[in-house]
């Protein structure tokens, strides 16, 4: 079997979440795969190692309570950004957005990389007296 590209790779890593299989993420992972998750701030949960990013992304895949969006997805070479929605509830309110920049190497994903929009106030620069 061929190598599969990037973009066959990251579409099968969205199907997984879209459609709540978590089995299909099970050839996605390479063995030293490193992937930051988007919770808790500043930096978000570490996960190293084919086992510790497939049981993380395993178990997101598996709820039903929960949907997830991709609305837009860029590859350039071994790279890929993914621009999604999480959902968590029924409410206009019960999510979130953010984005995923992935790598894979040899048909497996290596990096992945969570950041999304945060609740609560977030001070910006444009807030900061300094200018003043």
């Amino acid at each position: 079997m061929p190598p599969r590209t990037t973009a066959a790779v990251i579409d099968r890593f969205n199907y997984a979440f879209v459609h709540h299989e978590p089995d299909v993420l099970d050839d996605l992972v390479g063995e030293h795969c490193v992937m930051e998750a988007i919770q808790p701030a500043p930096d978000g949960d570490r996960h190293e190692g084919r086992e510790a990013c497939l049981a993380f992304w395993r178990a997101l895949a598996a709820d039903h309570t929960t949907q997830f969006q991709p609305e837009d997805i860029a590859v350039a070479g071994d790279r890929a950004t993914i621009r999604w929605r999480y959902r968590f509830g029924d409410e206009p309110t019960d999510s979130v957005r953010g984005v995923n920049l992935m790598r894979v190497e040899d048909g497996r994903i290596v990096e992945a990389l969570g950041y999304s929009k945060t609740a609560g106030e977030v001070p910006l620069a444009t807030d900061s007296d300094a200018d003043k």
